[in-house]
């Protein structure tokens, strides 16, 4: 697709109502089977890029859509509703073209332009590859064991990677690593998905979100050039609060666009199980009762409860996007509390759902326990509940020491 068709496209996606109402259906039908599967949603891809969607975050000046994060969140919520495994990939390509194409990237300025202009021209996906064995999240600290040797003009990386969402439809891979150098320095190592030595273990058998593809990643001796090493540092450097005040205010932005895109991934996973009750308890009439379930009073103020968990969470939602878009991003802080409390609401609004339907909720001939399954694994997602609290715990009670 070319430049000039993806500016046409809404950044203002709430104006194209009906083109994201399109994609949540249609992602919707197959849903069910790519989630029994564990297959990859291969078409979805398609139908994004068909419209120019996975190039909705990249920058204008690189032929992308330049939206902000509250167009971004739209479309998002749209695509969730329908199948979130396809969302939560665009979402990890999202948040890759927000970080490549700010203006204080530290990234050549080449390969910043091979991987977005790959995305508005071909709809490649990128993600980054954090997570290991022995070492867990990055985000726990420590230093990775994925390895790069300087061999003449090339990098050789080894090392052995987990959870890579969508690894089965991704171009680029941003791989978390060290180098052997007598000092390490640590960094993001750009590697193409088809490079010889990359290796895919298919090993994600997931309770949810099956058909994001998260499978393990071998690397065996991978051939890259020097520069594409985009970003290495001290280990150090890499804490949110090092460097300068711009690396720190940007640090806070990227955090508050993770957090807001994958709050509403979830909250749409919640929406699309509340919509699914609702029918249920419109047209389910026992016999004994003589009238649909809906016109019971406790139904009712079950109902309501989930109608008051998920305004509130679209509340906290539009507050956050529009307070980051007007460039007033929140402490990362902040940003845990709010990734805490819209999905312990959207986890809660499910399970109440599901307190509502008995047996109809959690037979698999119904889509409400696969989206308590996907809910579920909001819990699992950077910022984790323990480190938010505790962050925010720790806050307060120093806080309160200095009054």
């Amino acid at each position: 697709m070319s430049s000039q068709a993806l500016r046409r496209l809404p950044v203002a996606p709430h104006e194209d109502a009906a083109l994201l109402a399109r994609l949540s259906a249609r992602f919707a039908e197959t849903a069910a089977d790519h989630d029994r599967d564990g297959s990859f949603p291969r078409d979805n891809f398609a139908a994004l890029q068909a419209q120019g969607l996975i190039a909705l975050v990249a920058p204008r000046e690189h032929g992308g859509g330049g939206a902000s994060l509250d167009a971004a969140r739209r479309v998002l919520a749209a695509v969730a509703y329908g199948e979130p495994a396809t969302a939560l990939i665009l979402t990890m390509t999202w948040l890759q073209h927000h970080a490549i194409g700010r203006s204080d990237s530290r990234w050549p300025a080449h390969l910043r332009e091979r991987v977005l202009r790959d995305a508005v021209r071909d709809g490649a996906l990128i993600n980054a590859l954090r997570v290991e064995p022995a070492l867990g999240s990055p985000a726990r600290g420590g230093l990775p064991a994925t390895t790069a040797r300087r061999d003449g003009d090339q990098w050789k990386l080894s090392g052995h990677k987990l959870y890579t969402t969508g690894i089965e439809g991704l171009r680029w891979l941003s791989v978390w690593g060290r180098t052997d150098e007598p000092s390490p320095r640590v960094g993001v190592f750009l590697v193409p998905r088809d490079a010889p030595g990359v290796r895919v273990v298919a090993s994600w058998d997931h309770l949810g979100l099956r058909a994001s593809g998260s499978h393990e990643v071998i690397f065996e001796e991978v051939a890259i050039p020097l520069d594409h090493a985009v970003d290495l540092r001290a280990p150090a450097e890499w804490a949110p609060d090092a460097g300068s005040q711009t690396d720190v205010d940007a640090h806070a932005t990227q955090q508050a666009w993770m957090v807001v895109l994958l709050a509403t991934l979830y909250d749409a996973v919640a929406r699309a199980a509340r919509d699914w009750l609702l029918g249920f308890l419109n047209h389910r009439a026992p016999s004994g009762l003589g009238a649909p379930l809906a016109s019971l009073p406790r139904v009712q103020e079950t109902v309501g409860e989930i109608e008051a968990l998920l305004r509130t969470n679209r509340v906290l939602l539009d507050e956050a996007a529009a307070e980051v878009d007007a460039g007033h991003a929140p402490s990362a802080a902040d940003s845990g509390l709010l990734k805490y409390t819209v999905t312990t609401q959207a986890i809660r609004a499910v399970e109440l759902a599901l307190q509502s339907s008995g047996n109809h909720g959690l037979t698999r001939h119904n889509p409400l326990e696969r989206h308590y399954r996907d809910v579920l694994c909001s819990r699992i997602h950077t910022p984790q509940n323990d480190a938010i609290l505790v962050a925010a715990g720790k806050g307060a009670l120093g806080a309160a020491t200095v009054r």
